[in-house]
């Protein structure tokens, strides 16, 4: 007798569009559709930019000379932080170095608020060699001087300043019939800077206040050219832009040809991270902001070399003669091409060809399509479904609420001087300033957001069983207000998707996910989604060897000033949004409470009504006329 088996049950997937089942995934794969028109677009307008021609004249870079001078600024300035002695020492150092060239110099002095809250007198001294044609056109070759007081900065950056006193030798004045000079197509400024170790405050001072700052064609940064590291260019601005491709290729290729080896530079993704972060230790990012093509050469990496150690015997000759002949012979090619490097743009460079900035902006806007197509998909869902979103929708405005009650307290803190000051210029990590975190203004910070936390909690913690209609509720309006924050994001910074986008498409599917999946796996879903906005820290904490320091400094960017109002509201507003998600994945959410759910107030609470009535009581005593008295006749 054959043996009978009982036929397998299987599990019955949910209905589309049902509750546990709400997002539609058809929906969502097919609007990927729209990135391809952007995507094809963006590949055609790969190109590779061409470089200027070579020189006529050979380079004529004193190696030897140059490397005497940088030990000589090294060991007799050691100590160059702005406005100490050491620093106007080698300014009239500097002057001295240039004065038997014949080259006209101007010292601009100005006070300035240095990190830490200090001010000091800076000075710019600038080197003139005028064009022989009488052209408005201008090119600028600088390098900063001074150091952080650390080590001698016989590399960074004396190096860079020997590099530029040699480099004007060869556009020197002639003293005699027997002499000559290199004949000049533009004028060429030498400008040695101050505080560039304190964020570039003598580069941004010259590109707000000089008066050729409006004819500068092309900025060629020399900094840290001995170091042990391979040559490299740097790229980032104050701005999401970037210099001109014909600028870096350029460069690129007097290097390559004085070097034998191609310079580097960030990645692909390092530069998207740049433009949707503008940010930069080097001097190139003033100019860049600005519209100026500027880009520095160095040794260094991502941040400039650590001062600590940085002594004369460390030196590499021969990097420094390399770099101080590609320097030569880039602004040779700058001086006599016909064709300048124009203005910035964003693009980014995959190897030696560019993909224009553009391009990859309409890409990310189109990769946020599917999300908003989805996200207003699952509103119509609760609103066929009858969903109340209104207590949703007042769940999040007391998270906004409370995420605009932290800004203001940092705020505040901030204004009272209780977090690092400086100017609005991204701290060197090297300066002691910048290390020593406040912590009485970090915990004072943390029990006054704490406090507006046991406040605001009152109308958001559940009271009862939440239902899966009332979760879902809450899902979409928080999606819906991520949606409007990745539209503000676009409106800012359009590369600053790449922070938001990972977030938004991994947190879409928690709805689908609440029902069926278990505690661990929601969690792991929503930390899933926070990849984006660690990317940012990650680069902080890696590309910048910051390490655990990294969430610290971004704050520290924040309460100088650098990083502005706008972006940080947006921040706030999306850390409302996601808060939401989190309670929902965590089984701690809650509908705002209706006037029978809601607590006796808290003492809080019950203090300020005893205080309002209070004083509309003694106002009411104060308005109101005495009685009138009866007298006897």
């Amino acid at each position: 007798m054959a043996a009978s088996f009982q036929p397998v049950r299987r599990r019955r997937r949910p209905r589309r569009g049902s509750l546990e089942r709400p997002v539609s995934s058809q929906l969502y794969r097919s609007a990927f559709l729209v990135c391809s028109l952007p995507l094809l677009l963006a590949a055609f307008t790969v190109t590779r930019p061409a470089a200027l021609q070579k020189p006529l004249l050979p380079p004529a870079f004193d190696a030897a000379a140059t490397l005497q001078l940088t030990r000589e600024l090294a060991n007799d300035y050691p100590d160059r932080r702005p406005g100490t002695p050491g620093a106007a020492a080698a300014a009239q150092w500097f002057s001295r170095q240039i004065e038997p060239y014949g080259l006209p110099t101007v010292t601009d002095s100005w006070s300035q608020e240095l990190p830490g809250g200090r001010r000091a007198t800076l000075e710019n001294v600038v080197a003139i060699a005028r064009a022989t044609n009488s052209s408005p056109d201008a090119i600028v070759v600088m390098a900063h001087r001074d150091d952080t007081g650390a080590g001698p900065g016989a590399n960074d950056d004396a190096s860079g300043t020997a590099a530029l006193i040699e480099l004007a030798r060869a556009y020197a004045r002639p003293k005699t019939q027997a002499q000559a000079s290199v004949q000049s197509a533009h004028t060429i400024i030498f400008l040695s800077t101050d505080g560039g170790a304190d964020g570039g405050l003598g580069a941004l001072r010259f590109v707000t206040h000089s008066p050729y700052r409006n004819g500068i064609v092309a900025v060629i940064n020399l900094d840290a050219l001995a170091g042990p590291g391979p040559p490299r260019l740097e790229l980032a601005g104050d701005l999401p832009r970037s210099p001109a491709p014909l600028l870096v290729a350029t460069a690129s290729a007097r290097i390559l040809e004085q070097t034998g080896h191609e310079p580097q530079h960030a990645g692909f993704f390092g530069q998207l991270v740049d433009l949707a972060f503008p940010y930069t230790l080097y001097e190139q990012g003033p100019f860049i902001a600005r519209g100026i093509p500027a880009v520095t050469l160095t040794t260094g990496g991502n941040r400039p070399p650590p001062s600590f150690g940085d002594a004369a015997a460390r030196l590499g000759a021969g990097k420094l003669a390399q770099l101080g002949r590609a320097a030569q012979e880039l602004l040779g090619s700058l001086n006599q091409g016909l064709e300048a490097p124009q203005g910035t743009n964003a693009l980014v460079w995959a190897g030696q060809r560019v993909i224009r900035g553009w391009a990859l902006e309409l890409v990310l806007v189109s990769l946020l399509v599917p999300f908003v197509v989805a996200a207003v998909d699952l509103f119509a869902l609760g609103r066929r479904q009858r969903l109340r979103l209104a207590p949703a929708l007042r769940s999040l405005r007391s998270r906004l609420a409370f995420w605009a009650y932290a800004g203001i307290v940092f705020t505040c803190f901030r204004l009272l001087g209780a977090y690092a000051a400086g100017p609005a210029r991204p701290p060197n990590p090297d300066l002691p300033a910048t290390g020593n975190w406040p912590v009485l203004a970090l915990i004072g910070t943390g029990v006054f957001v704490a406090i507006g936390w046991f406040v605001a909690r009152d109308r958001l913690v559940p009271r009862r069983q939440i239902s899966a209609e009332e979760r879902l509720a809450g899902q979409i309006v928080a999606l819906l207000a991520l949606a409007v924050v990745a539209l503000l994001v676009v409106g800012t910074n359009p590369f600053a998707l790449v922070f938001v986008l990972p977030a938004l498409h991994i947190w879409l599917w928690l709805p689908q996910i609440q029902q069926r999946a278990r505690l661990p796996l929601r969690i792991g879903l929503f930390a899933l989604g926070l990849l984006g906005p660690a990317i940012l820290v990650l680069s902080f904490a890696w590309r910048y060897g910051l390490g655990f320091d990294a969430p610290w400094y971004l704050l520290e960017l924040a309460a100088v000033g650098y990083v502005k109002t706008v972006p940080i509201v947006i921040v706030l507003a999306g850390a409302a949004a996601a808060s939401q998600l989190a309670s929902i994945a965590t089984g701690r959410y809650a509908p705002y409470p209706d006037a029978r759910e809601r607590s006796p107030r808290g003492p809080l609470r019950e203090a300020v009504r005893i205080v309002v009535l209070g004083v509309r009581e003694r106002r009411r005593a104060a308005e109101t006329p005495p009685p009138l008295r009866a007298t006897g006749s």
